[in-house]
């Protein structure tokens, strides 16, 4: 049931959904000893066609810049990413993911695509796809 934080049940029920549905993900990836903000940002890293800077990789993952800090600093204690001088700024870093990262990151990825599969386990295709046009639909009408 469904905490009622607005004046719409159909809000607070999506609301606990999304927010069940990634602690559920962020107790599967705490498995692998990862966390859903530690996998975007090894996931950007990952995408990336080469290192990026910090500022990138917090405007790609929608995190702030202190926050984005704070998961590169734990990323590279883990040895997962590592800062490298940018070269035509001295005064700059950029990040890429190490040899470990990339593994770290492949691991991870696939402990958060079994954990969404189990959680969705319950939806049919028809259901997925009504799902998403609902969804759809309310994102078109806040953008």
């Amino acid at each position: 049931m469904a905490v009622h934080g607005s004046s719409d049940v159909l809000i607070d029920e999506l609301y606990e959904t999304t927010h069940q549905l990634r602690r559920f993900v962020e107790s599967r990836l705490r498995t692998g000893g990862a966390s859903i903000a530690r996998l975007r940002a090894l996931r950007m890293l990952a995408r990336a066609e080469k290192p990026l800077r910090m500022r990138d990789l917090s405007e790609m993952t929608g995190v702030a810049a202190r926050t984005t800090t704070t998961i590169v600093d734990s990323l590279e204690r883990d040895g997962l990413v590592e800062r490298v001088r940018h070269p035509h700024d001295r005064r700059a870093f950029l990040l890429r993911l190490t040899d470990k990262g990339t593994m770290r990151h492949r691991e991870a990825e696939e402990l958060d695509r079994l954990a969404l599969a189990e959680a969705t386990a319950g939806l049919g295709a028809d259901d997925r796809t009504r799902l998403r046009t609902l969804l759809a639909r309310i994102r078109d009408a806040t953008s």
